[in-house]
């Protein structure tokens, strides 16, 4: 069973100190940074984000309880909220003036809901109100009103790799506004509406910022939206459904992920790949929106894969009391007090640790039968070239041969990869390597060729192919 753990959590993850009653801890999904504040940052502030190097430790004024707190990019200016009406600023750029500045919400009576750096200099305030763009100039310890919008908010969401900051609207909360940033300017885009399962009467809050995340997936920005159904016969499980969000032009409808389960979920995106987090049966479930199922209706997605948990992790023991000899002790997976943020983020605060998600490859080979879907599954994944050289080694001769038709779809597959590599001029490939490799193996004095005469024509026919493009 050890084996089929196709996901895992990262040997080295970032530690903080865990939150407690003098620690509060947050973390900034632009910057991947976590913040330990004691004590409302007057007995210290220490950042770590995912490199050592960017660790932060500092001090502040206690001017009351730290609601959020980030980093602009490249750490140069501190924004800290405390209030509902406000923000406050400190320089971190070398010879700049250190002293706090403040900025209060242009809109009366508004109440700041949170804030997104989308440049060093550039923040966005999210009120109950609308949003207000500025621009902050650390010399002069101001900011700039750039653009407003007004509008009613429930909640935001915001996807740091797009710069698309996410407004939920209306009474029921289901039309979503976006608002696109780029150099200094705000873009409106098209809203668009939630399908809900139950349209409430009379009208109150029914979409939930838990059942929202934005990522980019193959190179374009979705919505994600965890559907959770009411308990009837027509329609007892839950389902993910994916809205395509262009810059410009409708957001779309495109994908449904089928969950068949209830309860409570998380999403991350590892890979390209959707990972659901099922807590109450602590497995996990995969989907690739690039794979099209032949017995699900267009654009209708079933897991890739059957349900597993993430594999065991233990946690070292630290301190100055801790035997050396002391054994790691076991972390639990899927814990009520995990955070999970995108794209394949994990926190869990009360232990002090951030990590992030990982796909095993080698598990899928055995769990994935058909291994047409299992080579298209595996080339759009980072890392596959080994994985991909065990699979053609097992069909060809392996304990677990396959027919012929088997062994030709593998290689249709490969080829038509290097094909399409061939035609945008990339001269060095994934399936280049393993077909290089596979060469080798496939030399007329191998026990391969000689064990299947058969298997000579298919390898002929595919170097025919390659090299007649």
């Amino acid at each position: 069973m050890g084996e089929e753990h196709y996901l895992e959590l990262c040997e080295s993850p970032v530690q903080f100190e865990h939150a407690s009653n003098v620690n509060n801890v947050f973390f900034d999904e632009a910057n991947k940074q976590v913040f330990a504040v004691r004590s409302g940052g007057a007995t210290g502030v220490v950042v770590k984000g995912p490199e050592d190097k960017s660790s932060v430790a500092f001090r502040m004024d206690d001017k009351g309880e730290v609601k959020c707190i980030k980093f602009s990019i490249g750490n140069k200016i501190l924004a800290v909220q405390r209030t509902s009406k406000s923000v406050d600023f400190i320089n971190f750029i070398p010879d700049y003036p250190h002293t706090e500045f403040t900025q209060e919400c242009k809109t009366k009576n508004a109440s700041v809901l949170g804030f997104c750096w989308t440049n060093w200099n550039e923040i966005v305030f999210i009120t109950d109100q609308g949003i207000e763009f500025y621009q902050v100039f650390p010399d002069k310890r101001s900011l700039k009103l750039l653009k407003s919008q007004s509008i009613n908010v429930n909640w935001y969401q915001y996807c740091p790799e797009t710069a698309v900051i996410l407004l939920s609207t209306t009474v029921q909360g289901n039309i979503l506004q976006p608002f696109a940033f780029r150099n200094g300017t705000m873009s409106k885009m098209s809203k668009f509406e939630i399908e809900l399962p139950v349209v409430p009467k009379p009208a109150k809050l029914s979409l939930s910022e838990r059942d929202i995340a934005m990522a980019t997936i193959y190179g374009q920005l979705f919505v994600m939206y965890l559907k959770h159904h009411s308990r009837t016969a027509n329609s007892p499980s839950a389902e993910v459904v994916l809205y395509h969000l262009p810059r410009e032009g409708a957001c779309k409808k495109s994908h449904v992920l089928k969950l068949n389960t209830t309860g409570k979920f998380a999403l991350n995106i590892v890979d390209n790949l959707v990972v659901v987090h099922h807590q109450s049966s602590q497995t996990s479930l995969i989907f690739d929106i690039k794979l099209k199922d032949p017995d699900c209706a267009v654009n209708t997605h079933q897991p890739v894969l059957p349900a597993r948990s993430i594999h065991p992790y233990r946690i070292p023991l630290s301190g100055p009391a801790v035997v050396p000899s002391q054994p790691p002790v076991p972390c639990q997976l899927y814990s009520s007090s995990w955070s999970v943020f995108q794209p394949d983020i994990i926190i869990s605060a009360s232990e002090g640790y951030l990590w992030y998600l990982q796909v095993k490859l080698p598990p899928t080979v055995n769990l994935l039968q058909d291994k047409g879907k299992l080579m298209d599954f595996l080339l759009r994944r980072r890392d596959c070239k080994m994985v991909i050289l065990s699979v053609c080694s097992q069909i060809l001769e392996g304990g677990e041969k396959g027919s012929l038709p088997v062994v030709a779809t593998v290689f249709d597959k490969l080829n038509q990869v290097y094909k399409e590599y061939l035609e945008a001029e990339q001269t060095y490939t994934v399936v280049s390597d393993v077909l290089a490799e596979l060469g080798d193996m496939m030399r007329p004095s191998s026990t391969v060729v000689s064990q299947r005469p058969a298997l000579s024509n298919i390898i002929l026919y595919t170097c025919i192919c390659m090299f007649s493009m």
